[in-house]
């Protein structure tokens, strides 16, 4: 029987630098198999969390944000556009991608084209269980409907090599990898399936990594210091939503309360999202919540990058291939992890 770990379980372990500045570092890295972002950071295609807003942000610092799918085929063309002008304007963004989610029922294929033809040039395919054959129909009519050999397709979410293994011969072009482990998902408590996910992207990677398909790890984000651990076992990105949610650039209205200015957080699975855009009040799996207004996005992601910096430095590295190179991890255990946290304050 495997062990199956996750951020919390492993400590990165420090290796000979020579790195000067981590000013000099760069951050560049594959988000699919066609397209690269400059800073490892995919804002997630949850409904509030990723409209133009947030995504136009993220472009500007040199990340990419996932137009979620809870809307009108209109709307998120209007935001695909909108975005694509924005790029237009700015040559030293010029070469980021724009991505935008979709689903593998009903209208999805209508909805795909149409953002391609508004210039989308990633689109995710977003559904909770992606090992599905409603995956592999999906990917088949997308790859034999989109106009741009470059438009590239993200599947997921998964979380085992053979998941991998089969996405991957049915076309996919990068994974999205982590089953019931983000903030507000209750997956794994409502069905007892998934995968923690430093092993979720340890056994994708041993599939990806050979046929040079990117991975997008997914959920559990909770501090730079996971993103340089998702990035030092095999992930080329990571996808946050809780740590973006709540800012101004995330899509809802501020919350005037007593106790302070507030914004709504939800799951994609959870009743409020199912509730809130027409869909059946069934197989609820996700939570929805309100949580601090945290202001301007921009400061969030500086510091979640110069986080990761101070990683690379640790382990000698300049960029990210010298960086999963060179790391390894320890198992911690409880006392580990206490150790690694702040404990003189109560």
């Amino acid at each position: 029987m495997q062990q199956a770990l996750t951020y919390d379980d492993i400590q990165l372990i420090p290796d000979l630098s020579s790195v000067q500045s981590r000013q000099d570092i760069k951050l560049h890295v594959n988000v699919s198999k066609n397209w690269s972002i400059d800073i490892p950071i995919v804002g997630s295609c949850m409904d509030t969390v990723t409209e133009y807003e947030m995504a136009a942000t993220l472009m500007e610092m040199g990340g990419v944000g996932c137009l979620h799918r809870f809307m009108s085929i209109e709307d998120q063309v209007k935001q695909v556009r909108k975005l694509a002008e924005f790029r237009d304007t700015d040559s030293t963004m010029s070469h980021l991608p724009i991505m935008a989610s979709i689903g593998v029922v009903g209208d999805y294929l209508d909805r795909a084209v149409a953002l391609e033809e508004a210039g989308c040039n990633i689109l995710v395919i977003d559904i909770a269980h992606g090992h599905h054959n409603n995956m592999k129909i999906a990917i088949s009519e997308l790859k034999a409907n989109l106009e741009n050999a470059t438009t590239d397709v993200i599947a997921g979410n998964i979380a085992t090599k053979k998941a991998a293994e089969d996405l991957i011969e049915w076309g996919a072009d990068g994974l999205r990898v982590g089953i019931g482990g983000g903030s507000l998902c209750t997956t794994r408590i409502k069905t007892g399936f998934g995968v923690p996910n430093v092993t979720s992207i340890e056994d994708v990677f041993e599939i990806a990594d050979d046929l040079g398909i990117p991975i997008m790890a997914d959920g559990g984000i909770k501090s730079s210091g996971d993103i340089a651990k998702a990035l030092a076992v095999g992930a080329d990105c990571v996808m946050v939503g809780s740590l973006l949610a709540g800012t101004k650039e995330s899509p809802g209205a501020i919350l005037e309360t007593p106790a302070g200015l507030y914004k709504r957080y939800r799951g994609s699975a959870s009743l409020e999202t199912k509730v809130t855009h027409g869909q059946k009040e069934r197989n609820v799996e996700g939570e929805s919540t309100t949580i601090p207004f945290k202001g301007g996005v921009r400061f969030i992601i500086n510091g979640l990058t110069d986080g990761v910096r101070s990683a690379f430095s640790y382990a000698g590295a300049h960029n990210a291939t010298d960086y999963y190179v060179n790391t390894d991890y320890n198992v911690v255990t409880n006392a580990g992890l206490a150790e690694g946290k702040p404990h003189l304050i109560s």
